[in-house]
């Protein structure tokens, strides 16, 4: 009786022995899973943070630039049917297929920073966007584009829109200096890029270069 009393005390030994060693294997195990699962989630948490850092100058950018592409794409839609050139049908396309996802962009930036969307006032009679901003055109002067058509209408918003890009570019050139938040200094270096190119363009066109 002895022996099997024994015998059975320690078989219970060794189960609870193995019992114990599985227990804490599964604890080992789940806790290097832990680690590494914290170990991957903070760099790539602190890389997001920092990808999303802004200031007042990306705000300022995003915020004058919406404004500042409306105009332009205002102006290209009074292409359609005022020029007679195709040259500057296809350019005010290309402007407006262009600029308008990039107002789209922008809008996206400032409401997920918690900023407010300027309100659309283009084609607003009487509204006058051309305050504080580069190359912005008066009211006046969107009148005056507005009521010209043929030859007329083709050399004046060529005049208009170099202007404008030439404002573009600047407004672009602080906003790479001075913004912090990637995605939008990059947007304005292609806005530099693009809008340079198109100046060159409307430049040859008006028989300037």
């Amino acid at each position: 009786m002895t022996a099997h009393r024994n015998l059975i005390r320690r078989t219970a030994l060794a189960v609870t022995a193995g019992a114990a060693a599985l227990v804490l294997a599964a604890c080992s195990s789940g806790g290097h899973d832990m680690g590494a699962m914290d170990s991957d989630s903070g760099p790539s948490a602190t890389a997001s943070a920092k990808a999303g850092d802004h200031n007042d100058q990306d705000v300022s950018f995003a915020t004058e630039m919406i404004q500042h592409h409306r105009q332009a794409v205002e102006m290209a839609e009074l292409a359609a049917d005022r020029a007679s050139s195709q040259d500057v049908k296809d350019l005010a396309t290309k402007i407006k297929g262009a600029q308008d996802p990039e107002i789209e962009t922008m809008s996206g930036w400032l409401t997920s920073w918690g900023e407010e969307v300027p309100e659309d006032m283009s084609g607003m009679e009487g509204h006058d966007m051309s305050s504080g901003m580069p190359g912005m055109m008066s009211g006046e002067d969107m009148a005056k584009l507005e009521k010209a058509s043929g030859a007329e209408f083709d050399k004046m918003f060529l005049e208009m829109m170099v202007e404008h890009h030439t404002g573009a570019v600047e407004m672009a050139k602080t906003e790479k200096a001075d913004g912090s938040y990637g995605p939008a200094t990059e947007l304005a270096d292609d806005v530099i890029t693009a809008q340079t190119a198109e100046i060159e363009d409307m430049n040859k066109m008006l028989g300037k270069s």
